[in-house]
């Protein structure tokens, strides 16, 4: 609970302060940051003083403030006491000490004077003070309203006036709305890029502010005199639905009035403005970590040395939060200091890489002076430079001055000096421009100017990659005034647009995505002109609709949309439409509440038509989930627009996440296959002999040489946060140097040549990646002058280390297939592994102190290896051994829990941090609770085999509240941990070998041999796997034989082979007489009940699976242990597929495409 006591001295109509007079005061302000339950740790700050207002003239008037005492508390309510904070006192004291200078004319402070030194926190809570006198009394209406500015900004205040006729006083309630300011001092940071969702906050908030002040005025003869005001600010947060939140507490007693005997001597003094509070212009603090930025440059350097050398061998989570701390010092440092700094660090790759990671967290314009000088001197490379710019371009302040510096990089030479480094800079600079248009309206044309000029250049010059890349750009602005131009790439909106590569076309629709909801009416305008127009290639419709939903349409244009598909004469175009409007008809979430219903009403009057439509055609398939008591949820949509051809024209898949009242989405991937679908198409019916006609497949693929130089075999594209960050053209060139490095006849020029002879000298790798994801922050003011900080902060350190050594014998001496006739030794060793931190703040946040919650939770991953491998391609041997573990090794670990915290800069050593679930039993009383738990566990399983155990912790204390407080079940402390640890049957004897010939020797483990016995008419190949304990008869048996038309295998697992058995046989037919076609049989014995059990589920499922995918069904008696799949190409570009499992046969005719399709999808999924 949030409670201010004000004593406020006012006239009646208006505030009065005599400026022959002396007031005086004592004051007390307090702020609890907690749960406002009695058994949960809470932190609170308490500040006392008392100040004294002295008159100087009829308008001016100064504040002296004295006996300034802060206390601080961390822990349970009502179980603990203030302690005294004797260095934060002194350091308040010293600033308080100098008189500060306000104006007052008819009940409104217009300005306040200060000397140069003070800070801008002391400020603030000299404005909290201040704003006792700012309340407008009316004693001839009980109720009115009125627009007046505050500390919270411009905002709406509602008075109620009641008379206490006994006591001649008035009593006088103002409520102030601060969630709707006119002028707002509110601050967001960090959020452009994800969308409010209106309709989301319609059903809950996870913020809810109010503020609730109450005067007693009684009459002078001077005029109104405020005996007594009473405050209650409250602010409630949750990451999810509001339950619980925190309160602030100030106190204003007026001791005495007397007349003013001498003047103040206030010397040299600086405007700071009126009473709305001020934030800090960069956002210093961060709020999670308090240091002395004092002298950065020394600290700086200690903490790149220290975090490079720790994460060498290992990702050390222990050291990880110290990247926000490197960060909060590198936002202090001058540009000098990041010149010194880079001469200092440039030598040493490790110190080199670290630094250019994390200075790209300088978000203003002092990182762009500092790239633009790397940039123009050519001192770092292209790849650190694209790295580096993609960051600090999505993470800068978006000001006028940052954006008017990063158009300088467009014009710089070392920006065009790599293809994927130029689109990297055009790309962020169009998402900067987004993120300044959010918060300047009207966003003037010329911060997107260089980006038409880019669209229009190449359009005269006809270049169908300067095209792409300027509309993608575009499309990230965002830009209103982008839409003349974005026109002109359109068919039927610009003559000769129809000619334009369908690449280019599509660009140009998809730029207008994120105009759908800037400029929602002239979107769905152009777009549903470009879907009904029939001539269009289906492509350019498909997309067009696409980007019509995006735009929320209403009811009306959804029965438009509707109208046009019951006409559709092109499958392609009618199938995928219809796909997105049944996603979003059974869509959840809210931002389509209003859509889904429309979409509903439309696929009743579209499915007798197109409900049968199968994945031979383009489709969207959309998922959603959304969770009203928590307001969070999540939504995915696979997109596969394709024509007749068996590769799609693009693939997209995005995911997006609804989240405390904005969407957010994090990522998106798509693919484009222009050159590989030429290259594909019509080739098919060249397979005389099947998929076994190895040669044609091979002649195939090699026409990829000649197809058009300028033309991509395949194009990827990433966004992220809605935004494109990535693109990058597959080219004839790039698949040409990737084989000619690779080919058996490279000599010593091919890169590939150079690695082999490090790896032979003996060689190591090592590679981090510190990154700041996000850093989202909402600041609020309170009536105190302190400002409330709602911050998330996701950081993740990457890192790999690979160690290898190799014996060739011979080595090789003119080309790389000498390598096929060597005996080659090969140890490595090393670790890849991830650290990921994640903190959400709540409290209050300056640079001289922290009063707060914090969560923390940090996530391990890692995965060590070490091993020997030996090759003999000749001989056909290979062999590996593995080394087993010497030391405990966590591959993965989850840690969370909630804290209180205090923290102040005059003591930062010396922070308060406490969970918020007590170690105390006193926690277990007071809310009811309906369970209380804590659980540890802890299970090994050895596998002495290999020399380790597998070993499991878990550990989790949780406070079950009453049905009304769910959330707080995540307050309590978690861990899991998955780890391997040495076992103790003794390191020597502990081996694998696979693939081996003849091993000299029986150690523990397993052993593989293989035989490879090719004839003129069959290839034979048989395989035994044995486990080698002196004692074990497990065994595993496989032999498979393939010739022109057939295929088949048989495996046989458990004591001697003799336990379970499995066969599979494929044959192909493909005989000029007959329809090409594939048979596949699977026939099984004894199981173990894990497969059995799969199996069974797999026959349950088998129904509904057939039936979502438009499979015919029915049942017959067949064989129980067998199951066979049927394919007939029953014309170049369809198939007949018949499957049948015991007591089910299902069918379909399917287009080829299908099966690219659920390859693809299972790829990119899995």
């Amino acid at each position: 609970m949030w409670r201010l006591h004000l004593c406020l001295l006012v006239a009646l109509a208006e505030p009065f302060l005599n400026s022959k007079k002396t007031y005086e005061y004592k004051y007390e302000g307090l702020v609890r940051v907690g749960r406002e339950l009695p058994d949960l740790v809470e932190s609170a700050l308490k500040m006392r003083c008392t100040f004294k207002i002295i008159g100087e003239s009829p308008q001016t008037f100064v504040l002296q403030i004295s006996n300034v005492d802060v206390e601080d508390f961390n822990g349970l309510p009502g179980k603990g006491v203030f302690s005294p904070s004797q260095k934060l006192t002194e350091r308040l004291s010293a600033e308080f000490s100098q008189p500060i200078v306000f104006e007052f004319s008819k009940g409104q402070i217009t300005d306040i004077r200060t000397a140069p030194g003070v800070s801008n926190t002391v400020v603030n809570i000299v404005r909290g003070i201040l704003g006792f006198l700012q309340v407008t009394v009316k004693t001839t209406q009980s109720f009115y309203e009125l627009v007046e500015l505050g500390i919270h900004g411009v905002c709406q205040s509602s008075y109620t006036v009641e008379e206490d006729s006994n006591a001649k006083e008035l009593i006088v309630s103002q409520m102030v709305d601060i969630t709707n300011c006119q002028q707002p001092a509110a601050l967001y940071r960090g959020m452009a890029l994800a969308p409010e969702d209106k309709l989301s906050k319609q059903r809950g908030e996870s913020v809810v502010s109010t503020v609730k002040h109450t005067y007693t005025v009684k009459s002078t003869a001077d005029g109104g005199l405020i005996t007594k005001a009473f405050a209650q600010e409250r602010q409630y947060f949750t990451p999810f639905n509001v339950k619980g939140g925190n309160s602030r507490l100030r106190d204003i007693e007026l001791l005495k009035v007397s007349d003013t005997t001498d003047k103040i001597v206030t010397g040299q003094m600086q405007s700071r403005g009126n009473l709305i509070y001020k934030t800090e212009k960069d956002l210093r603090p961060i709020p999670v970590v308090m240091i002395n930025l004092n002298e950065p440059m020394p600290k700086i350097l200690d903490l790149i040395k220290r975090l490079a050398q720790a994460n060498i061998y290992h990702v050390d989570s222990a050291s990880s939060t110290d990247i926000l701390n490197l960060i909060q010092l590198l936002r202090v440092a001058t540009l000098e200091n990041l010149e010194q700094l880079w001469k200092q660090v440039s030598g040493n790759d490790e110190h080199r890489r670290w630094f250019l990671d994390l200075v790209v967290e300088v978000t203003d314009e002092r990182i762009l002076k500092f790239l633009e000088t790397r940039f123009k001197a050519g001192d770092i490379t292209a790849n650190e430079a694209g790295q580096a710019l993609v960051v600090a371009f999505n993470h800068l302040s978006a000001e006028p001055v940052s954006v008017a510096l990063a158009q300088e990089f467009l014009t710089i030479p070392f920006s065009k000096s790599h293809p994927l480094m130029w689109n990297t800079v055009v790309l962020a600079y169009g998402s900067l421009v987004y993120r300044y248009c959010v918060y300047t309206d009207p966003c003037p044309i010329t911060v997107v100017q260089p980006l038409l000029d880019m669209a229009t250049s190449g359009l005269s010059k006809n270049s169908e990659e300067d095209m792409v890349l300027a509309l993608k750009a575009l499309g990230n602005a965002a830009h209103p005034s982008s839409i003349k131009t974005l026109l002109k790439f359109l068919p039927g909106y610009t003559a000769g647009a129809e000619k334009l590569p369908i690449r280019v076309q599509s660009a140009a629709v998809q730029s207008f995505r994120l105009l759908a909801s800037r400029d929602p009416h002239s979107v769905q305008d152009i777009v549903l002109n470009l879907f009904v127009q029939r001539t269009l290639p289906a492509e350019i419709r498909m997309l067009a609709c696409m980007v019509l939903l995006e735009t929320k349409p209403s009811i009306a244009l959804i029965s438009v949309i509707s109208e046009v598909l019951l006409e559709e004469t092109d499958l392609q175009v009618a199938s995928f439409s219809y796909s997105l409007l049944k996603g979003i008809s059974k869509s959840r979430t809210p931002d389509n509440q209003h859509l889904s219903t429309a979409c509903n009403i439309a696929i009743k009057i579209l499915t007798p038509k197109l409900g049968h439509l199968s994945y031979r055609y383009s489709k969207n398939v959309h998922l959603d989930w959304f969770h009203d008591d928590f307001l969070f949820g999540t939504s995915a949509d696979i997109y596969m627009l394709q024509n007749e051809s068996l590769i799609p024209t693009k693939l997209m898949l995005k995911g997006k996440m609804h989240f405390i009242g904005r969407i957010l989405q994090f990522l998106e991937f798509g693919f484009r296959a222009d050159g590989l679908k030429e290259l594909l198409v019509g080739k098919i019916p060249q397979l005389k002999k099947g998929i076994t006609d190895f040669a044609t497949i091979m002649n195939i693929l090699s026409d990829w040489q000649n197809l058009p130089k300028d033309r991509p075999l395949l194009t990827a594209y990433a966004r992220v946060f809605g935004q494109e960050a990535f693109l990058m053209d597959v080219r004839e060139d790039s698949i040409q140097s990737i084989i000619k490095s690779f080919s058996p006849s490279a000599g010593k020029e091919s890169k590939v040549w150079e690695k082999i002879q490090d790896v032979q000298k003996g060689t190591s790798w090592h590679w981090t990646k510190p990154h700041l994801v996000y850093e989202a922050r909402f600041i609020q003011p309170t009536c105190l002058g302190l400002p409330v900080e709602i911050s998330k902060y996701y950081s993740i350190i990457n890192a790999i280390t690979v160690k290898a050594k190799a014996e060739i014998n011979p080595p090789p001496k003119e080309h790389l297939g000498e390598l096929l006739s060597s005996d080659i030794s090969l140890h490595t060793d090393g670790f890849v592994g991830v650290t990921k931190d994640h903190f959400v703040f709540h409290g209050i946040n300056t640079d001289l102190f922290q009063c707060g919650t914090e969560l923390k939770s940090k996530i391990v991953s890692a995965l060590p290896w070490a091993f020997d491998l030996k090759i003999n391609r000749k001989e056909q041997k290979y062999e590996m051994n593995l080394t087993p573990i010497k030391t405990v090794t966590e591959l993965f670990s989850v840690n969370s829990n909630v804290f209180s915290v205090l923290r102040n800069i005059e003591d930062p050593s010396l922070f308060k941090i406490t969970p918020m679930m007590p170690e105390t039993e006193d926690s277990q009383k007071g809310l009811p609770l309906t369970k209380n738990s804590e659980v540890k566990f802890r299970q090994c399983a050895d596998a002495k085999i290999y020399g380790t155990s597998v070993c499991i912790e878990a550990e989790a204390k949780r406070a079950h509240y009453l049905h009304e407080y769910p959330l707080y079940y995540f307050l309590g402390h978690t861990r899991f941990s998955y780890q391997l640890e040495p076992d103790a049957t003794p390191e020597s004897v502990i081996t694998v070998k696979a693939l081996g010939l003849s091993p000299p020797a029986k150690p523990l483990g397993y052993e593989g041999v293989a035989f490879y016995l090719p004839t003129a008419q069959r290839d034979n190949i048989e395989m035994i796997v044995s486990d080698v304990g002196e004692e074990a008869n497990w065994k595993m048996c496989a032999n498979a034989n393939t010739d022109k038309s057939q295929t088949s295998a048989h495996l046989r697992w458990g004591a001697e082979c003799q336990t379970y058995d499995l066969s599979m046989r494929v044959s192909a037919a493909c005989q000029p007489e007959s329809k090409p076609s594939i048979y596949t049989k699977i026939t099984w014995g004894a199981l173990p009940s894990v497969f059995t059990m799969i199996g069974q589920r797999i026959q349950e499922y088998m129904p509904g699976i057939s039936y979502i995918m438009g499979f015919y069904q029915k049942y017959e008696k067949n064989p129980e242990r067998q199951a066979a799949v049927t394919v007939v190409v029953s014309s170049p570009q369809t198939f007949d597929m018949r499957v049948k499992i015991p007591e089910v046969v299902v069918l379909r005719i399917h287009h080829m495409s299908f099966l690219f399709q659920i390859c693809l999808i299972a790829f990119l999924l899995f």
